[in-house]
């Protein structure tokens, strides 16, 4: 399987926010009345978390549902459909969304055959080490909430390309360590975080997918090593 000319969430997601900005700062520098814009803006990020809930085959649930309902819910009181105080009140929605990303998480990892081929980790205010050796590995679901999760894959091997692992950190940090020769492919929904491949690039690099790392995270990051 070759690599997939298309942007993911992530880079969608900052184009969306350099376009934001110039369209406030023409409407901030006179250039431009950009006003009638700004009440159309929530909608932009609607369809970012749709694109990106699509795009990842509905296994990144948690962030793109997140961003879907907030950005819906701005909308809607954008343009006056609703009163913000009233909405308040359906704040627990969120973590109701939340807790059914971790409850498809574990019954993801039961559903594939036993052994570290499927790794399924949840970090609560505390930290998870876990190192994967399957010679068949395809995937898993790592979650960090106020907490930290490192998942070794260095002595795994990946026969039905690409694996993916579906990664949630909240407050909290996932680092996938993984062999030098992958090809990983970043597609994480980051909202006041990050997401990144701290792997240097390297000439033997291969355009086959062997990873690909997709989810959400807020005031938090995701990283890949090596």
């Amino acid at each position: 399987m070759s690599l997939e000319r298309r942007p993911n969430s992530q880079a969608l997601f900052g184009a969306l926010i350099i376009l934001l900005g110039i369209v406030l700062l023409l409407n901030t520098t006179g250039v431009y009345d950009t006003s009638f814009l700004v009440d159309f803006v929530p909608s932009l990020f609607v369809l970012v978390g749709l694109y990106a809930l699509v795009t990842s085959r509905f296994r990144n649930v948690t962030g793109p549902l997140v961003l879907v309902t907030v950005a819906l819910a701005w909308q809607l009181v954008a343009l006056d459909v609703v009163v913000a105080a009233d909405l308040g009140q359906f704040w627990p929605v969120l973590l109701i969304i939340f807790g059914v990303s971790v409850v498809l998480g574990r019954l993801r990892s039961q559903s594939v055959a036993v052994g570290s081929e499927y790794v399924s980790t949840l970090a609560i205010f505390g930290g998870r080490n876990q190192r994967a050796t399957s010679r068949q590995f395809n995937g898993g679901d790592l979650t960090a909430l106020f907490g930290g999760v490192e998942l070794d894959l260095r002595k795994s091997e990946v026969t039905d390309r690409p694996a993916q692992i579906n990664v949630v950190a909240l407050f909290g940090g996932v680092e996938v360590v993984v062999p030098r020769e992958w090809n990983v492919q970043m597609d994480v929904l980051p909202v006041f975080g990050g997401a990144e491949d701290e792997r240097p690039h390297r000439s033997e690099e291969h355009d086959e997918v062997d990873l690909v790392v997709t989810g959400f995270t807020a005031f938090g990051g995701v990283s890949v090593s090596d």
